[in-house]
């Protein structure tokens, strides 16, 4: 939030078209990571693809997801209106744990099989135990969340029963900048429901409080030139 930036002399400086809003621009990093988590799930043509959390990160992986041409893209949350929003991203199927059997549901649209992609950007305990099950054999787990606690899972599941490929994510890679500030040039995103708030200073309590009861919003950004 400071005037000036210094910058070091071999930082990759990335350009942003003059089409683009400031509000469009802050939502370039999350949504970099988002690609990022997409590459190294190894999302397929055709695949089955199940992205558990519709935060900012969640949204941002369905998009990405959909340019890999899955054939079924299924977003989840506990939250109804973000899952609004994930259709607007691409979802084609939107599913909330407290109304619909997740599992269930992917296994009928696979024939029993599963998904063959689960990308876990959620951080409760609940949705990678739902993401165990719901995977095929030799499916790819992505786990791209943070968590507050230790979670417990049966590593059986992951190895002797069906051999899942397991990776982590974190932050934008190589090549996730670029591609992002691509997608939101291109208006793949309704980047106006995901940065769903922007406060003055004078109300950033107020913006760490919207955060963490996350019911009314996504991205809550600080813009100082607010009153």
């Amino acid at each position: 939030m400071a005037q000036y930036m210094k910058i070091p002399p071999k930082a990759i400086v990335h350009a942003f078209p003059n089409s683009l809003h400031v509000q469009e621009m802050v939502y370039t990093e999350p949504l970099s990571c988002s690609v990022h988590g997409v590459e190294r799930a190894e999302v397929g043509l055709g695949d089955v693809v199940v992205v558990s959390g519709c935060g900012a990160i969640g949204l941002g992986i369905v998009a990405a997801a959909r340019l890999r041409g899955p054939s079924r893209l299924v977003a989840v949350d506990l939250n109804d209106d973000r899952l609004e929003v994930a259709r607007e991203c691409g979802a084609d199927v939107v599913l909330n744990p407290k109304k619909d059997d997740v599992v269930e549901t992917v296994r009928s649209m696979t024939s029993g099989y599963g998904c063959d992609v689960y990308m876990e950007a959620s951080g409760a305990p609940s949705s990678v135990e739902q993401g165990l099950q719901c995977c095929r054999k030799a499916a790819n787990f992505l786990e791209f969340s943070v968590f507050t606690a230790p979670t417990t899972v049966d590593w059986t599941v992951i190895g002797d029963t069906k051999e899942l490929n397991i990776k982590g994510g974190h932050c934008s890679g190589d090549r996730g900048y670029a591609t992002a500030i691509d997608m939101l040039r291109r208006g793949l995103l309704p980047t106006d429901k995901i940065v769903s708030h922007s406060l003055g200073l004078g109300d950033v309590v107020e913006g760490i409080d919207m955060v963490l009861d996350g019911k009314k919003s996504i991205k809550v950004t600080v813009d100082p030139q607010l009153e």
